[in-house]
């Protein structure tokens, strides 16, 4: 079937998000996340395109960005290639490392625009991965904190006052209001079978055993089963089964 063709964004801008093959850990160690950051940083100068919010979570990344003189495909297979090409010559593997082509959808007006950047910089707390958005490491959050950073924060913090001292306490202040936001999603009907699961509950708790989980300190334990379930769609079966945490612990996590 041939590929459905991607809308094109009247305003150029994109909200993007790409995922590990087989929902596998992209980013193992502090370093590979820099790395990231740092090619984005590169072909944001050689393509000339805007980047308003980043967040590389485990297994997956969201992008705010428009388009620059190259399309965006373009760009999407530089900072791809040169992330992939970097990422098997450590860690010694070959083939591809994001799951199909990445997603994109359009972002057309101001109200959403503000919605998807709330959304991104939210999305480590969704997780339970922070209790404050400020705590995550791989986010450019502090860049609109500080009013100053390599990201493209004018924009953004344009829409809510020409000062930038009040659009900065206004920009903290939405952001960090609980919501339901709902922008594009990884989530799909596939189910993982338990070897891919194994190998997913092995990384990303970095155990030898994947039966280990049962055996870790409660709050580490409940903290990877609900990272787990949200983060790498493991049903509440196929961890109890999987693990040996009962059913009960599961789902009240």
């Amino acid at each position: 079937m041939p590929r459905v063709p991607r809308i094109k964004s009247a305003s150029g801008i994109y909200h993007i998000v790409m995922r590990g093959i087989n929902r596998q850990i992209i980013f193992k160690e502090a370093e590979d996340s820099i790395k990231f950051i740092k090619i984005l940083k590169k072909y944001r100068e050689i393509c000339a395109f805007d980047i308003y919010a980043y967040c590389l979570m485990g297994n997956h990344v969201h992008l705010l960005i428009r388009e620059g003189y190259e399309p965006l495909g373009n760009i999407m297979r530089r900072i791809c290639g040169s992330f992939v090409l970097w990422y098997n010559k450590k860690y010694s593997r070959v083939g591809y490392l994001f799951q199909g082509r990445f997603r994109s959808e359009v972002v057309e007006d101001e109200s959403y625009f503000l919605t998807v950047l709330r959304y991104i910089f939210r999305n480590p707390m969704k997780a339970g991965l922070v209790a404050k958005i400020e705590d995550y490491l791989w986010t450019n959050y502090s860049h609109y904190i500080a009013g100053s950073g390599w990201t493209d924060i004018s924009f953004p913090l344009s829409i809510f006052h020409r000062d930038k001292k009040t659009a900065i306490r206004l920009f903290i202040d939405y952001v960090n209001i609980d919501n339901s936001d709902v922008c594009l999603e990884l989530s799909d009907k596939s189910r993982l079978n338990d070897g891919e699961a194994i190998k997913i509950i092995k990384e990303y708790c970095n155990l030898e055993d994947e039966r280990e989980l049962s055996k870790l300190e409660k709050y580490q334990r409940n903290q990877f089963i609900k990272e787990l379930r949200e983060n790498h769609s493991l049903s509440v079966r196929q961890i109890e089964r999987i693990t040996g945490v009962s059913r009960g612990i599961v789902q009240r996590i």
